[in-house]
Order: structure tokens, then sequence, then C-alpha cells
């Protein structure tokens, strides 16, 4: 079945929801994953340990596309772990076509070579068990893990994610005042590059699943530094 995540801003009781789920997964990976819990909502964001997640894939649609690539870096607001980063090409269960190798350069003779999803989710659990994932636009990465889990193991997956996109859309995508309606402003873009660019930093070369994780991280560390404190409560950022 495909999960259906809450589209609101609410805060979410995470560890409830993984002492459901965990009543509820049959596939002892899952099962091991659920029993790690979350941190609870009301924990400050700097004691909290965060996993950028990125993914790239074949295509945008998760049922008919599927993932080719996955960047993981642990972090906090203070440290960047790259000693602990992991990344993987995956051979996809779609086939690549021009337009995507374009966009992520990963050819058919890399996933030729490379293993399956059913070979690495363990993995991948294990990376983010305990942590709180963080992503730049949340229904790609939710999307595309649900669908490969639901593929391989016949359940889907669900986690918790501050996404970064999600937190420049709050400030930027709001109703414009009269002003900026009479001059038809368009509204700033919120992609991954230009969201970093208002903080300075530093560009990448993008479309890679670990630079992508890499960039996803410092602009959550920008985005609470600027906009936020060290004491705001996880709960009002993650979704």
């Amino acid at each position: 079945m495909t999960i259906a995540y809450p589209s609101t801003d609410a805060v979410l009781d995470w560890p409830a929801r993984f002492d459901e789920l965990s009543q509820q997964a049959r596939h002892p990976a899952l099962l091991r994953f659920y029993r790690a819990g979350v941190v609870p909502a009301h924990t400050p964001v700097e004691h909290v340990h965060f996993l950028a997640l990125d993914v790239e894939t074949t295509g945008l649609d998760a049922q008919a596309h599927s993932i080719v690539s996955i960047g993981l870096l642990p972090f906090t607001l203070r440290r960047i772990q790259c000693q602990h980063a992991h990344y993987q090409v995956i051979q996809p269960v779609s086939e690549l076509s021009g337009k995507s190798v374009t966009f992520h350069h990963i050819t058919h003779t890399e996933v030729a070579n490379a293993p399956t999803f059913e070979t690495i989710y363990e993995t991948l659990l294990s990376a983010m068990a305990g942590k709180v994932m963080v992503v730049h636009y949340r229904n790609i990465e939710r999307a595309f893990l649900n669908r490969a889990f639901l593929n391989h193991l016949g359940e889907g997956l669900q986690f918790p994610v501050i996404d970064t996109m999600q937190l420049e859309a709050r400030l930027y995508r709001q109703k414009p005042g009269w002003l900026g309606r009479l001059l038809r402003r368009p509204p700033p873009s919120i992609r991954l590059a230009d969201s970093r660019a208002r903080y300075n930093l530093p560009m990448y070369h993008a479309h890679h699943a670990l630079t992508d994780a890499l960039a996803t991280a410092e602009l959550l560390q920008a985005q609470v530094a600027t906009h936020h404190s060290l004491s705001t409560p996880l709960g009002s950022l993650w979704s």
C-alpha cells in the first residue's frame, strides 16, 4: 500500500507513530528500524542527530521510475560527519533514460555492475535508525523509498523528515502583499542551489546524491542559525 503522509505543518508525534509501526511491521529489518524509535518532538534541535538523505532516480514518477543512487550523510547542527558519509549506485528496476543520465551522469555500465536495492536496504535502514532525515523536497525521497520497500519487502517505509525546501517555502512562498501583486513579482526560487545562495553557501555540482546530501545538511545548519535557534523544538520543523 502507498503511505499517505499528513500534508499539514502540525506537530507530529513520530515516537508514537513508530510504536504503532513496530506493532504492524512484519519484516525483521523494518521491525528493528521502528523499534529504534525517534527522539520526541519537544527535543531542542541542537541535541538531534540528523541524516541528510538524497536519491537520484530514473525519472520523477515513483510508480514508474526507480532509485539509481543514494547519498547519506550524518550530521548535527554543529558538525557534519563526513567520515561516515555513504554513497551507493543502485541497479534500478526501470531503465535509464537519456534525460535522466544527463542529470545525474550515472551510465548504463555503472548500473549494470551495481548492487540491487534488495542487497543494500539493510545498510540503509541501519544508517537511518534513530535519526531524523533531512531532505530537500520530501516528496521525492519519501515516495521513492516507500515504493522501493514495497517492491522488495511488500511493506512501505515511514520516517520523519525535515524538508529544507518546506522551510524555505514558509519564509518565501507566503501570499504576496499588494505591492508584490501590483508589480507581479515572481516568488523567490526555493530550489536547493538558489536557497543556498541566499545564505552565501558555496555552489556545488548538482544531481549527485552525496553532494546534494551535503548541500542539504549545510542548508539546514544555515536556516536554523539564521531563522531559528538551537533550542527550537524539533517538532516545529519536521513533518
